[in-house]
This record gives C-alpha cells, sequence and structure tokens, in this order.
C-alpha cells in the first residue's frame, strides 16, 4: 500500500448558523461513541464521488439536511493521524486527509441527529474563539489551520 493510500480520504464541514453573516456561530456535535468529545460533521468519499458529493451525502446521513450554501472550499487536502485506540479500530488507515467546506445552513434547513446511523448525541452552535475548547485533541490542529485559513479569507 502507498504511503497515500494509508490516509482514508475523507470530507468535513464547517458548518455556520443560517444567520450568517450577522452572526458567526459554528455547528459542533457530540459523538455518541466517545462522551464529550465535540467534532464537525465529516466523512468517508465513496468510490467514484468527488468532495462535493461526499459533502451533501454525509450532511444528509449525520445531521439530517444537506440544505446548506457553500461559502468556501480549504484549497487543499489536510491530514491527521488517528490515536493508537482509534487507529486499531480504522486499519488499513493511519489517518485520514480531509477536504474542508465552510457551509451556511439555509433558514429551511432543520436539523435532526437521530438519522438511520446515528453518529452524534447532542449538538451546539459556538462561537469561533470556543470551538476548539469542546474538541478532539489530536483534531485541533487541523481544525486551527482551517478556522485560520477562513478568518484570514474574511468568511469568519
Amino acid at each position: 500500500m502507498a504511503k497515500e493510500d494509508l490516509y482514508r480520504p475523507n470530507v468535513a464541514m464547517i458548518i455556520l448558523s443560517p444567520n450568517y453573516p450577522n452572526e458567526k456561530k459554528i455547528f459542533i456535535a457530540q459523538r455518541n461513541d466517545i462522551a464529550g468529545v465535540w467534532q464537525f460533521p465529516q466523512g468517508g468519499i465513496d468510490e467514484g464521488e468527488n468532495p462535493k458529493e461526499a459533502m451533501f451525502r454525509e450532511l444528509k446521513e449525520e445531521i439530517g439536511t444537506d440544505k446548506v450554501k457553500i461559502i468556501a472550499e480549504y484549497p487543499k487536502w489536510i491530514s491527521y493521524d488517528f490515536p493508537e485506540k482509534i487507529a486499531k479500530k480504522m486499519k488499513p488507515f493511519k489517518g485520514q486527509k480531509q477536504k474542508y467546506f465552510l457551509v451556511r445552513l439555509k433558514k429551511s434547513a432543520n436539523i435532526d441527529i437521530n438519522t438511520k446511523h446515528p453518529e452524534f448525541d447532542s449538538y451546539k452552535f459556538v462561537d469561533i474563539e470556543s470551538v476548539l475548547d469542546y474538541t478532539a485533541h489530536f483534531k485541533q490542529p487541523v481544525y486551527k489551520e482551517v478556522l485560520e485559513y477562513f478568518k484570514k479569507e474574511g468568511y469568519l
């Protein structure tokens, strides 16, 4: 397996409230399998899918709606390694390479995390400055880099 194959292709979404740009709050959800761990919705890219298609599918699967407007896309793929405990479950992958999208929920969107295969048991919108206070330590460097990019570009 080539080195790049060790990272699972994945999309991740930074979801802004429907009141953006007047209110710059970001959606985070608590995983239902690890108490106290919050994250952005994310998921694997299926074979034959492009990142945008995967993004809309994952939104529907994880938060029950794909009614979003794409605001921006992080210009490159970014990767992280799984902690050892997670890596054992995710073999043969040692981590994920992700394509990030910044999206705004449409006013008509109805979030429903009680989906067919629920991944989250709670969600909330938080200020940009406090997102990293909730998220898993191994994802924080990626989250920080992506959020800083969107801030620098004037989106956040």
